[in-house]
């Protein structure tokens, strides 16, 4: 099922252009990582899709009644202020402890409930807040450079959970990382940015486009990575830009 389509978008601050005619679509149970240097245009393309900045141009379609669950690359907490884990996931909408408990377990951190939030370390902290994602039963789960401080183990056994996400409730998957050597093995689907897509497809695909190497080089082909994604009967339609590279 169709979740999120743009056409021809277009999004401009002011007489800046941070993108331009990205045609774009995800599906249920799809995941897709999207790629690309500082100031391509990563963070706005997620702002738009969310609906926190409008497009300039082009169009954003949703599905109706989408259901979005948000992890975020960094949330900082005020150490001086008293919040537990429960409370946290209980914001705004309380949620029972039975139901907090569950989820926790879930992401791989039971019993932090009545941890502060200011004492969890960097993939305790990730996880809680992937908990309070998932708590939403998103149908898109987007995921903006959430290892960010994670050590590699720890990177990987996060993307480890979050197809174990995906496989459980079927929802799509949206990362943004620069996490390469990783990342190439994790996703089924890869979009590499620069102000446009300027290639997409299989992670083996893009990596052989020009338009990859010219912005991240030859050494990033994925023969680093930590975790190897696991092959499963989840079909795609169409062909990408990067496939049509490819070919030539």
């Amino acid at each position: 099922m169709r979740l999120i389509e743009t056409k021809d978008l277009v999004v401009r601050y002011g007489d800046v252009t941070a993108l331009r005619d990205v045609d774009f679509a995800i599906d249920s149970g799809e995941i897709v990582t999207v790629i690309g240097p500082n100031g391509s245009g990563k963070s706005s393309f997620i702002r738009a899709l969310t609906g926190v900045v409008p497009p300039t141009a082009g169009q954003v379609w949703r599905k109706p009644g989408l259901r979005l669950g948000y992890v975020p690359q960094k949330l900082a907490v005020d150490a001086r202020m008293p919040l537990t884990v429960q409370r946290f996931l209980s914001l705004p909408d309380r949620r029972c402890g039975d139901e907090v408990d569950l989820m926790l377990a879930r992401v791989g951190v039971p019993g932090l409930q009545a941890r502060q939030m200011s004492a969890l370390s960097g993939g305790q902290f990730q996880r809680v807040l992937l908990a309070r994602a998932l708590l939403t039963r998103p149908d898109l789960l987007i995921l903006d450079e959430a290892t960010q401080g994670l050590d590699q183990p720890g990177t990987a056994a996060f993307y480890r959970l979050i197809e174990d996400v995906r496989n459980d409730t079927g929802a799509a998957i949206l990362m943004v990382s620069h996490d390469l050597h990783v990342v190439m093995s994790a996703s089924e689907r890869v979009l590499c940015m620069n102000g446009h897509i300027c290639c997409q497809g299989k992670p083996d695909i893009v990596t052989a486009a020009p338009e990859y190497r010219a912005l991240f080089g030859f050494g990033t082909e994925g023969t680093m990575a930590l975790y190897q994604h696991r092959a499963h009967s989840h079909s795609h339609d169409g062909c990408s830009h990067a496939e049509d590279a490819h070919a030539e």
